[in-house]
C-alpha cells in the first residue's frame, strides 16, 4: 500500500483560502447589518421588527461561527508551524485528521450561510 504524503504548504494554501473566504463573509454580514437598521427605521409593525430581529440574531450568531472558524484555522497554523520548526514538513495523522474535519466545518458553514443569505435576500425583496 503507497502511502501518501501531505505537505504543510497544501494545507496553508486551504486554509488562506478559508481565511479570505471568511473574511469576505464577515464584510457581508456588516453590509446586512447596515440593511437591517434602514429596515428598522422604515418599519414599526411588531411582526416586521420580530423578523428584523431574527436576522439581527442569526447573524450575530454568524459572527461568532466565523470567529471560532478562524481561531481554529490560526490553531492548525501553529501547530503546522511548529512542526516545520522541528523540520517536519509532512504531517502526522491527527494533524490531517483534523484537517479534514475542519474541511467539512466549512462546507457545512457555507450551505449554512448561503441558505441564511437566500432567505434574506427573499426578505428584502418582500419588505424593501
Amino acid at each position: 500500500m503507497k502511502t501518501q504524503v501531505i505537505y504543510n504548504s497544501d494545507l496553508h494554501f486551504e486554509h488562506n483560502q478559508w481565511r479570505s473566504e471568511l473574511a469576505f463573509w464577515e464584510d457581508e454580514l456588516k453590509s446586512f447589518k447596515n440593511r437591517l437598521e434602514e429596515l428598522v427605521l422604515r418599519w414599526t409593525d411588531k411582526d416586521m421588527l420580530a423578523q428584523l430581529e431574527h436576522y439581527q440574531n442569526a447573524f450575530i450568531r454568524q459572527g461568532e461561527v466565523i470567529d471560532i472558524l478562524q481561531h481554529d484555522i490560526h490553531v492548525h497554523e501553529a501547530n503546522m508551524s511548529a512542526l516545520d520548526n522541528e523540520g517536519e514538513d509532512a504531517l502526522d495523522r491527527v494533524l490531517v485528521k483534523n484537517h479534514v474535519e475542519f474541511r467539512n466545518r466549512m462546507e457545512t458553514q457555507r450551505h449554512i450561510y448561503a441558505e441564511l443569505k437566500k432567505e434574506f435576500f427573499r426578505f428584502l425583496t418582500k419588505y424593501m
